[in-house]
Order: structure tokens, then C-alpha cells, then sequence
């Protein structure tokens, strides 16, 4: 079945209406859809360089919309919907867990879903789920998603076709290592 929705994402890239099938995945992919929108940004960009940033731009407004639902999912039908979504995404019992600590890390979780490969949505669900401050929540998902998809849009832009099998392999791992990064840094600050 993933391999379909894979397949079918790749055919949206040079379909006429790419650009509003962008913004539907983008925008589903923050709550429900398991394809992340920079399967089909990647062949967007590539294709038409000069629209890099409009194309990262659509998948920033859509996704961060699209956050905000996962974020009512959780908040206003976690039972009917939210917990089924994670259930699915084999995240049920850590969510229990994890709901008692959950905004004590403040927008950490935003940001290190919002960056890496983690499932965003996991995230967005959670967040109106436990009542994460909505403020909190909104920022720190415009600056994530915005870090991501201009980063990515910025090197296809510059490096092009070369740059797309990094980019696939690598990209999630280098925003992990870089969200790492950020933790220690802020870590020494704090405590040494």
C-alpha cells in the first residue's frame, strides 16, 4: 500500500495542477497522510528551478494549515480520530507514555518532528491532545516546516539534479544530527 501512495505522489510531480496536489499533500501529510511532501517537492523543484521557493512556500502554508488540524485532531476528536491515526503509525502506548511529559518539553517536540524525519503529524495530534499553548505551537511549526522545505528548496535550487540522491539518503539524517546538535549547544549553555 505505501509503495502505491509512493507511486502515486511521484506521478503528481508533472501533473498541470502539481503545485495545488503539492499543497493537498502537504497539508495531509501534517495530519494523516504517511507520504512527506518533499517526494513531490523534490521533482517539482527540479523540474522548474525557477519556482523553488514559491514550491517550498506552498508546502510551509499548507503544511503548517495542515498542522493545525492534526493539532484540532488531538485536541477537539483525539478518541474518534487522533488515537487511531497513532495507532496506525504504531504509536498508541508511547503516546500514553509520553502524554505526561509532553509540554514539559515546550516546543522541542515541534521543532525536532517539524525538522527530521520524525512523523510530524505524531507531533501535531499530540500537541492539541495534551494542550500544548497554541502560540507555542504555530510558531514553532512556521519556523521547522520553513527550515525544512527552504533548505531543501535552496539546494535544489543551487545544486540541482546532483544534489537530489543527498538529498533523499541524507537529508533527514543531517536535520537529526543538526536538531542534536541544537539540544547540546543549548544543553552546555544551560548547565555549564
Amino acid at each position: 500500500m505505501i509503495r502505491r501512495l509512493y507511486d502515486w505522489t511521484m506521478g503528481l510531480a508533472a501533473h498541470p495542477h502539481a503545485l495545488l496536489a503539492l499543497a493537498l499533500v502537504s497539508f495531509a501529510e501534517s495530519s494523516v497522510f504517511p507520504i512527506p511532501p518533499d517526494l513531490l517537492m523534490i521533482p517539482m523543484i527540479l523540474a522548474t528551478p525557477h519556482r523553488a521557493f514559491l514550491i517550498a512556500g506552498v508546502c510551509l502554508v499548507a503544511s503548517v494549515l495542515g498542522g493545525l488540524a492534526g493539532y484540532a485532531i488531538g485536541g477537539l476528536f483525539y478518541d474518534q480520530i487522533g488515537q487511531p491515526v497513532l495507532e496506525a503509525l504504531g504509536k498508541g502506548e508511547a503516546v500514553a507514555a509520553f502524554n505526561d511529559r509532553f509540554n514539559d518539553f515546550g516546543f522541542w517536540p515541534v521543532l525536532i518532528a517539524g525538522l527530521t524525519p520524525f512523523p510530524y503529524k505524531v507531533i501535531t495530534i499530540m500537541s492539541g491532545w495534551t494542550g500544548l499553548p497554541l502560540g507555542t505551537f504555530i510558531v514553532t511549526s512556521i519556523i521547522a516546516r520553513g527550515a525544512r522545505f527552504f533548505i531543501v528548496a535552496g539546494l535544489l535550487w543551487r545544486y540541482g539534479a546532483p544534489i537530489r540522491g543527498f538529498i533523499e539518503r541524507r537529508l533527514g539524517l543531517m536535520f537529526t544530527l543538526f536538531v542534536i546538535l541544537l539540544i547540546g549547544g543549548f544543553y552546555l549553555v544551560r548547565f555549564l
